[in-house]
């Protein structure tokens, strides 16, 4: 088996994993709602823009920060949206997990 086929069958395996079914089911209920599925959209965008000043060691934008903060809570009133972070942040751990598995096997090659 090649590399490539090892990789073919992981994604195949991350796609039938727990995290990404209940991560993509609950996302096509949320997108569903157009309303929901603008809102979840403006948090993630505003969420981004707040990594990134963080990323980058820039100062944090109160307003943006206090925005992240009203969407989030507005947002954690509906039980769907709940199940879709939770799903979400499930399926990013899961993720990271695989990438640091993989980067810990060649670490020795990309220093």
């Amino acid at each position: 088996m090649t590399v490539y086929d090892t990789t073919h069958e992981l994604a195949r395996q991350l796609k039938n994993s727990r995290e990404y079914v209940e991560y993509k089911e609950i996302k096509d209920i949320i997108y569903k709602d157009p309303n929901l599925k603008k809102q979840v959209e403006e948090f993630e965008k505003i969420k981004y823009e707040v990594q990134m000043l963080t990323i980058q060691g820039e100062k944090q934008d109160e307003q943006k920060m206090a925005k992240l903060q009203e969407l989030y809570t507005i947002l954690l009133q509906n039980k769907d949206v709940k199940k879709f972070f939770d799903a979400q942040v499930r399926f990013n751990v899961m993720l990271a997990d695989v990438n640091k598995i993989i980067g810990d096997a060649v670490k020795d090659v990309l220093q």
